[in-house]
């Protein structure tokens, strides 16, 4: 049943060579009373199995042992073995080997982690755990059958921690088509993800960051940059996350409307907010205000490449305290000096800075069809054993001492020139502990900030993280998150691969366009992504939204 609708949504998939993923994120829990030393687990692996509350009671480990199967993303970091590391033998030591489970870690390509669960799902050899962070490809791996119909009491008995602090989430939105499907990690209100600019450059064409209030000025200053001979903005290929029109959308946004059109999964070519946007960026290129070869850069080590290089002057990421952007860019430009980027840059004159706003969870997950009744009480143990406080704080910060040094306030502060074995991942080894939370946290919301700033600040840039951090509350009222369908749409999953594919090539023939040709181009690039699915997607979800069938 499943492996026959994976098997043939993999078909298509090399047929049109699409890339089937979606994106956002992140990060999670901590604690601040910790000793030095490590965390460990109760139990033992020669427990009898007995009933608890109606379900077989494994406190004591499986009587027989059990592989359990973690996904875990694959970021390319040099030098860092996703699948075997410090922390993967930590956890195998102090989880696994006290129940009897072997913990095996599968990893998942972030940039096209969609297309590596499917091969895994249609070759039967997926992971007990299917993830991914945001609905809309949740939902179709519903509907491709291959998750499990869930017992909240079951995860209640195995996790109580976990569920203790997740329960009433997944109750809220963990059900579809009345079956308990989806359980999640916990997302604080916070993030990290910055956009940064040459702070050096903008004061080398005469102008200041403050000059940079809206997408007219901020066009004035890569003009002057391409003048003065420094450089382009930083571009990419548009894929996997479809949120790039929000700052040209009216506000505030009809709740219908974004229903409509936000999607992540699927982009939206046809709407008047994204002819705006992708007028802007016609214009952009053909007055070289952009990288010329942006279509090339598919994948972030390529975009990163390029702000490195020094051949482009803005580049957005994922904050943390052992980034190497800034090292590796001032080899090639010693006299490089970085700033966020403000507010209102990439926004037209009139508008508002508008955003997504995250979700009230992080990763979205299931239960693969295949998992055994063991495996499956293995994840919730597994994810009640990484819920406990010094298990998650020893993942987050690692060994005391060498990675960080508590401040008297509890606070671990990490050492940036640790290189021991103990290393941690450049994320702060976040793909293993993102699957209980997205954000490291302690008792007190305002020693979680101190935190916060500390792991999001490279040493000599705290002012980054700062910045960032005010702006994320100066625009928190211009966010709204994509709306929640509380049905599967057949009709996305019918057509999602075909136009995603399909968008790349027309965006990018679109924005290639000579600006006198810009019309032209777009209107028949509209009808041709309309007759190719996207207006049945649009009947579809408007259907849904007269029925009411959204949140």
């Amino acid at each position: 049943m499943g492996k026959k609708r994976i098997l043939s949504a993999l078909t298509a998939l090399f047929i049109v060579g699409g890339i089937l993923s979606g994106c956002t994120s992140n990060n999670g829990n901590g604690n601040n009373e910790q000793s030095s030393a490590q965390p460990t687990s109760s139990g033992n692996s020669t427990g009898a199995e007995s009933q608890k509350d109606g379900y077989p009671d494994y406190s004591g480990g499986f009587h027989e042992n059990v592989t359990l199967e973690i996904p875990v993303y694959e970021r390319a970091f040099e030098g860092w073995n996703v699948t075997d590391n410090f922390y993967t033998r930590w956890i195998q030591k102090e989880f696994g080997d006290k129940h009897n489970v072997t913990v095996k870690f599968v990893p998942i390509t972030r940039s096209s982690e969609v297309t590596d669960f499917e091969q895994l799902l249609a070759s039967g050899k997926a992971p007990d755990i299917i993830f991914h962070y945001d609905m809309p490809q949740a939902l179709n791996y519903y509907g491709e059958d291959v998750m499990q119909e869930l017992d909240w009491e079951e995860i209640a008995n195995y996790a109580p921690t976990y569920w203790g602090k997740m329960g009433d989430t997944m109750k809220q939105y963990g059900t579809v088509d009345g079956k308990n499907t989806f359980f999640f990690a916990a997302r604080p209100n916070a993030d990290n993800y910055v956009s940064l600019i040459r702070k050096d450059w903008v004061e080398k064409v005469g102008m200041k960051m403050e000059d940079l209030t809206s997408l007219e000025k901020y066009n004035e200053m890569l003009a002057k940059w391409k003048e003065a001979g420094l450089g382009t903005a930083g571009s990419s290929l548009l894929k996997n996350n479809y949120n790039f029109n929000y700052a040209f959308r009216e506000w505030p946004v009809d709740p219908k409307y974004r229903a409509l059109y936000s999607d992540l999964g699927v982009a939206d070519l046809t709407s008047a907010d994204s002819e705006r946007f992708l007028r802007n960026l016609n214009y952009q290129y053909n007055n070289g205000l952009i990288d010329k070869e942006f279509y090339l850069r598919d994948d972030d080590n390529k975009v990163k490449a390029e702000f490195v290089a020094g051949k482009t002057g803005t580049y957005g990421l994922y904050l943390t305290n052992n980034t190497d952007l800034f090292s590796a860019t001032l080899k090639n430009n010693p006299e490089a000096e970085f700033a966020v980027m403000p507010i209102g840059a990439g926004v037209p004159e009139g508008n508002k800075p508008q955003g997504r706003a995250y979700w009230p969870f992080g990763f979205i997950m299931g239960i693969n069809y295949e998992s055994s009744d063991m495996e499956r009480a293995a994840v919730w143990m597994y994810l009640e054993w990484m819920s406990q406080p010094e298990n998650l704080f020893f993942l987050q910060n690692g060994v005391e001492g060498q990675n960080y040094t508590l401040d008297a306030e509890g606070i671990a502060l990490k050492n940036p020139d640790f290189k021991g074995e103990s290393v941690l991942a450049q994320n702060n080894n976040k793909d293993y502990w993102a699957l209980v939370t997205e954000i490291a946290e302690y008792g007190d919301p305002a020693l979680t900030l101190k935190a916060n700033l500390r792991n999001w600040s490279p040493p000599g840039y705290e002012y980054l993280a700062e910045e960032l951090v005010a702006n994320y509350e100066k625009t928190a009222e211009f966010r709204t998150p994509d709306a929640l369908f509380s049905i599967v749409l057949e009709k996305v999953n019918e057509y999602k691969a075909d136009l995603n594919s399909l968008f790349q090539e027309l965006y990018v023939k679109i924005v290639l366009a000579p600006e006198a040709e810009f019309d032209a181009t777009y209107e028949a690039a509209k009808k041709t992504y309309l007759e190719a699915g996207y207006q049945e997607i649009l009947d579809e979800k408007q259907a849904a939204i007269d029925a009411g069938q959204f949140r």
